[in-house]
Order: C-alpha cells, then sequence, then structure tokens
C-alpha cells in the first residue's frame, strides 16, 4: 500500500478544479479507461506529494510541467520528488505543457509504451499480504528457487512482511 498523506486531500481537490489547459487535454484521453482499460486518477496524493496522473494498476506516475519546471531549482525538486516515486516502486513520465498540446497522440503512445515495459504485480486481496498472496502463488505454480525470488520481488511489499 502507498502512503497517504490524507492532509493533501483539500488541495488535490483544489488543484481538479483549477487543472491547466494541458492537463484537461491530457485527462480527457486517458480519464475513463480509455487506455486499454486502465484506471488513472488526477491530482492523487502519493506519500508527501499530489501527482498530476496516477495509474495505481501499472504503478505510474505522469506529470505535466509548466515552464516554471525549467529552473534550475525546480529542476531539483523534481529529481528529488522522482526518486521518491521510484523508492515507492513508481514509474514518473514526465511531460511539458507545450508537448501536451501539440502532440497529444505521441503522448499517449509513450504513456501506452511505459505501461508495457515491467510486468505488473498482482493486485492484494482485502487482508492479505505479500506472504499470503506469495503462498497462494506457490500452491498454484511449482517454482525453483530462482522463481521464487522472481514472484516475491513482483509482489508489493506491505507493513508487517
Amino acid at each position: 500500500m502507498l502512503p497517504y498523506n490524507k492532509n493533501l486531500k483539500q488541495r488535490s481537490r483544489q488543484l481538479r478544479k483549477s487543472m491547466t489547459d494541458a492537463e484537461r487535454h491530457l485527462w480527457a484521453k486517458i480519464r475513463m479507461k480509455q487506455l486499454r482499460g486502465y484506471q488513472f486518477y488526477r491530482q492523487k496524493p502519493v506519500g508527501g506529494y499530489i501527482v498530476d496522473f496516477f495509474c495505481p494498476r501499472a504503478k505510474l506516475v505522469i506529470e505535466v510541467d509548466g515552464r516554471q519546471h525549467s529552473s534550475d531549482e525546480m529542476t531539483e525538486y523534481d529529481r528529488i520528488r522522482d526518486e521518491h516515486m521510484r523508492s515507492l516502486g513508481l514509474r514518473v513520465l514526465r511531460f511539458t505543457n507545450t508537448e501536451v498540446l501539440t502532440n497529444i497522440e505521441g503522448i499517449v503512445e509513450s504513456i501506452i509504451e511505459k505501461m508495457q515495459e515491467i510486468p505488473l504485480s498482482p493486485p492484494l486481496q482485502k487482508g492479505e499480504t505479500r506472504t499470503t498472496a506469495h503462498n497462494k502463488v506457490s500452491k498454484l505454480l511449482p517454482l525453483s528457487k530462482g522463481g521464487e525470488r522472481y514472484i516475491k520481488a513482483l509482489l508489493p511489499l506491505r507493513k508487517g512482511d
């Protein structure tokens, strides 16, 4: 389970109401499971940040950056933020407002490619931990030691495992 800061909930609601033109343009292409049935959320709190778009199934964060992100200070902030997202097992795609507004089809293709890059871990059922999920999988598939390590690496970590 990803960390969630409930103090960001109100701010994320405000950001949903005041999306940029580029964010609205991209949202029109990815909302309502239009991309291969994958659910995206907009202005979603993840950890101590609010990401522009988030697809939990693909473990994918999409950021649409305005001109202010080209400053050295913001570039460093974005690098730290992206590193934090990667530490949570998420992948990050960044596009500029201009890219989204002038090449939306290319952006959508990039997102689809990224969604397909890494095998997805199966979602945990309510009350299930990584250990119980692993036990369920290993009962279904007789695996070698290497295969067990591979399955364990794919299953998300939860507190107490």
